[in-house]
């Protein structure tokens, strides 16, 4: 998911850009352009929780690729400080042949040097790849920096149960939407006589920029945006950002649908408040379903698309993850061969892992791979559907994390002072965003 802030990766950044030229190269020079060995092993790296099913997938998929091509492939597992590790790896040059990592770390990797361009029209199959899923790949100079390897969008996880104990229909709009919540906080959902149940779930902490990564879907369905067309200028104080802001403040401090503790929650936080019954409502990805299936119950709640917004349409946000050809590599055929094999119908395939929580690949990105082939759960093609009809990738900017984390700052600031100004706080925000597309070189 999502990646440490700015701030926390300042320090070790400082020291390693400095480094990036040197150590980008594992063997051969930094560009990545040394002498390559074909039957050299392939080091990859998967953000992962060791000892996962995730793990174990990646780990079928590496064997599979040996068998196939005869080429040992080691995956290594990391998950806690995954960015920090890659540093340290690059200052004693001994990165790995490839990485798999989310799709906003893109703009941070190119901007070291730990990545080599990708040449979209050679990578075999790569013309079989959902078009919008290479958006995901493309750096801010237009050029090609990672293959396009899982995508997923978000869904609105909603309590069935205490729906249809209200007698209430699902929302269709907006206003709907947060009339059910005003009915899960206030209408005692559960049944158990207390005063202890809400409609938000909402991971509003700073770190590593979760209410922004929470709040880019509402905003971009108000109708608002965070840049204007042309990129080089700040939107996200325009009226219809300040819409959306002030409708999240609404909740919070208004109306009062938000479970307690929301402002310092990470996801990891977040995913309890809805399987304990804290939270009724929760904007979250399909990676949860084999969870709350297990912790809540399969039949207590529904998975339904977002409704249109203010602005008149439903935006989701896109994500997902991309393989990352690493510099330096002493196999640079077998990097790009492990790259398409991950992409390959039968690459995607196993990477989907069925229905359960081994899944690696959450959407396949292959236009040749029947989902509902591969999963039974049908709930899977509601967040396939919004993918293809409203996914949205985050801006195509140098870097993305500077501005994911002032938003997350700004926002967190606005919901947890009931007396702040949407207007005045957005206003500010959009300095810091001019300021920083200034910095990276793309201000107006």
């Amino acid at each position: 998911m999502l990646r440490r802030s700015a701030t926390t990766l300042a320090a070790v950044l400082a020291a390693a850009v400095a480094l990036t030229s040197l150590t980008a190269c594992g063997s051969g020079s930094g560009d990545g352009q040394g002498a390559t060995d074909h039957k050299a092993p392939l080091e990859i790296w998967v953000r992962k929780p060791p000892g996962s099913n995730t793990e174990k997938t990646h780990q079928q998929l590496a064997a599979r690729f040996t068998e196939l091509t005869g080429v040992p492939a080691h995956v290594t597992a990391l998950f806690d400080d995954f960015e920090t590790k890659l540093q340290q790896a690059a200052a004693q040059k001994k990165l790995p042949d490839l990485i798999v990592n989310d799709t906003a770390q893109l703009g941070t990797l190119v901007k070291q040097g730990l990545v080599r361009e990708v040449d979209r029209p050679a990578t075999k199959g790569g013309d079989q790849l959902i078009p919008a899923s290479w958006d995901a790949a493309k750096g801010a100079d237009g050029k090609y920096y990672g293959v396009p390897f899982s995508a997923q969008t978000f869904g609105l996880f909603i309590r069935k149960d205490w729906r249809e104990k209200l007698g209430l229909a699902q929302p269709t709009s907006w206003d709907e939407l947060d009339a059910l919540a005003t009915a899960f906080t206030t209408q005692d959902p559960d049944g158990n006589g207390k005063a202890d149940s809400y409609g938000y779930v909402v991971p509003g902490s700073t770190k590593r920029g979760y209410l922004d990564w929470y709040f880019s879907s509402f905003l971009w369905s108000a109708g608002g945006d965070y840049f204007s067309k042309d990129g080089k200028t700040p939107a996200i104080a325009d009226p219809a950002s300040v819409l959306a802001a002030q409708r999240l403040k609404d909740q919070f401090c208004t109306a009062k649908t938000v479970v307690p503790g929301a402002a310092t929650a990470e996801t990891t936080q977040a995913h309890p408040l809805f399987e304990t019954g804290k939270g009724g409502i929760y904007f979250t990805g399909p990676y949860n379903m084999a969870r709350f299936d297990k912790s809540l119950g399969k039949d207590k709640y529904e998975v339904i698309a977002l409704p249109a917004g203010p602005g008149g349409r439903s935006v989701s946000l896109a994500e997902g993850e991309n393989a990352y050809l690493m510099a330096g590599s002493k196999n640079r055929t077998g990097q790009q061969k492990y790259a398409e094999f991950l992409v390959s119908v039968e690459g995607q395939t196993i990477g989907m892992a069925g229905d359960t929580d081994g899944n690696v690949v959450r959407l396949p990105v292959n236009k040749g791979v029947d989902l509902a082939a591969v999963r039974k759960d049908q709930r899977w093609l509601v967040f396939d559907q919004v993918f293809r009809e409203a996914g949205r990738y985050a801006p195509v900017v140098k870097e993305w994390t500077p501005f994911r984390q002032a938003s997350a700052e700004a926002l967190n600031g606005l919901v947890a002072d009931c007396g702040s100004d949407p207007k005045a706080v957005l206003s500010k925000l959009a300095g810091a965003f001019a300021a920083e597309l200034t910095k990276q070189g793309a201000g107006s």
